[in-house]
């Protein structure tokens, strides 16, 4: 049954801890990715996308509201989502969306996860933490009476099998679903990248992306298995396509795929993200359907922020002023020219830290106190300081060099207000210890660059 222009079905394809250099589109070699790769070529490709909170809990706080994590409070991992607070799910079915949500949550305070912690979805065949409820090979969810389902197959494939169950059973209707991957984030209980069988041992060995070849980290031990989960995800987009391409859906259905944060497997830090780098931050970001057929390749940067903000646009559903992001569409359809040249990050858990990253530069600051909680600081110490356009795997951190003092003070300038525009309380940074080096002065004017 052909739905109406105005009401497209939606789909959110949303994987976990998934790295931007994953992608053939974005250069690896090992050719993981054929669909995604289609769909940035065919639909959108939004090439500089970032998350603004690297880590999982509040990363789909900001997906669900709109809202960065500091607003909501869900600014680390185990706070729920607070009551009231509205989400895509209530705006789509307030249009007269059916919706859904398959997979994992981690936005409650409850495992399973009663209707009052689902943030307003219908159909609900989820974990709240789903590492903690499955493995790869048994993957166990909860249906909308909270009983057990033992879905049978892979993880990923179990995931959109009940997914495309979903699409058939509800094609009569316009449809938003929320299809949300555990892979390729680790299993946490053996700290462990767990592929498909077939591909176990097919990645081991065979490209390293040069941050991690320079840093090493664990990439040696778990890259091979994180590529075969990344594998099996493209696999499962794949079936996604087909199966909306058989029931005659195509035309009417948008498709949005992206993650909540990257990996950099204990190179920053002593886990594998929480960090301000690329690694930690950039994320394969693309979308296909009415609307983003071929757009092409979209440089300017994005951040997670604005995808709630533009599918709500791109339904047709207006865009409620509280939210914090804005909709990418007037930037594809070239009405706009006015896109800041920089995304706003808040880091938790592993410190309290913010940062900025523009075209040509990141700068990041922490808080020197020891790690508490509260979702930010009334001091910032400066912290890191890249020039991604000499250093793009972050190798070089320029923090207090004499050269750089013009171009860090502007960018400290430039991160307050964002803070303030994120409607966070007043804060201080301190600058750090000036250094020496052989490197020519950098000027203010090269921040733009």
């Amino acid at each position: 049954m052909a739905k109406r222009a105005s009401q497209p079905n939606v789909i959110v394809f949303f994987t976990d801890q998934q790295r931007w250099d994953t992608t053939g589109a974005h250069g690896n070699p090992l050719g993981l990715t054929p669909n995604f790769d289609r769909m940035a070529a065919g639909g959108t490709h939004l090439y500089h996308s970032f998350t603004c909170q690297p880590v999982c809990g509040p990363a789909r706080s900001v997906f669900q509201s709109g809202l960065y994590p500091t607003t909501t409070g869900c600014y680390r991992n185990k706070i729920p989502l607070p009551d009231g607070t509205k989400t895509l799910a209530h705006y789509f079915r307030e249009a007269g969306y059916k919706t859904g949500y398959i997979g994992k949550w981690h936005l409650a305070d409850e495992n399973p996860v009663t209707e009052r912690g689902r943030g307003g979805y219908e159909y609900w065949l989820a974990a709240n933490a789903l590492e903690m409820t499955s493995d790869s090979y048994d993957a166990v969810v909860f249906d909308n009476d909270n009983e057990l389902v033992k879905l049978p197959g892979y993880r990923v494939d179990a995931l959109t099998d009940a997914a495309i169950r979903f699409i058939d059973a509800e094609q009569e209707q316009p449809f938003f679903l929320f299809l949300s991957f555990l892979e390729p984030h680790h299993q946490n209980h053996r700290d462990d990248y767990p592929s498909p069988d077939v591909y176990r041992d097919s990645y081991t060995g065979r490209w390293t992306p040069p941050d991690l070849a320079a840093l090493g980290g664990t990439s040696a031990q778990h890259l091979g298995g994180y590529y075969g989960m990344v594998k099996r995800l493209d696999e499962a987009l794949g079936r996604l396509f087909d199966a909306v391409k058989s029931l005659g859906l195509a035309d009417d259905t948008i498709i949005l795929f992206t993650s909540d944060h990257g990996c950099h497997f204990k190179t920053r830090n002593s886990e594998y993200k929480r960090s301000c780098h690329e690694s930690s931050i950039r994320v394969p970001t693309a979308a296909i359907g009415p609307g983003f057929n071929s757009r092409g390749q979209i440089r300017e940067l994005v951040s997670l922020i604005d995808l709630a903000p533009t599918l709500l646009d791109a339904a047709g559903i207006p865009v409620p002023d509280v939210m914090q992001g804005r909709s990418i569409l007037p930037l594809l359809r070239r009405e706009t020219k006015e896109w800041p040249d920089d995304v706003y990050i808040q880091i938790s858990e592993a410190q309290v830290g913010r940062a900025i990253r523009t075209s040509r530069w990141k700068y990041s600051v922490s808080s020197p106190d020891p790690i508490r909680d509260s979702p930010s600081s009334d001091v910032y110490h400066e912290e890191y300081l890249y020039d991604l356009q000499a250093d793009p795997y972050e190798l070089t951190n320029l923090i207090g060099f004499e050269s750089h003092q013009e171009v860090t003070a502007a960018l400290r300038e430039r991160l307050l207000r964002r803070m303030a525009e994120a409607g966070e309380r007043p804060a201080r940074i301190e600058p750090a210890e000036s250094k020496r080096s052989g490197q020519r002065r950098v000027s203010e004017a090269e921040v733009r660059l």
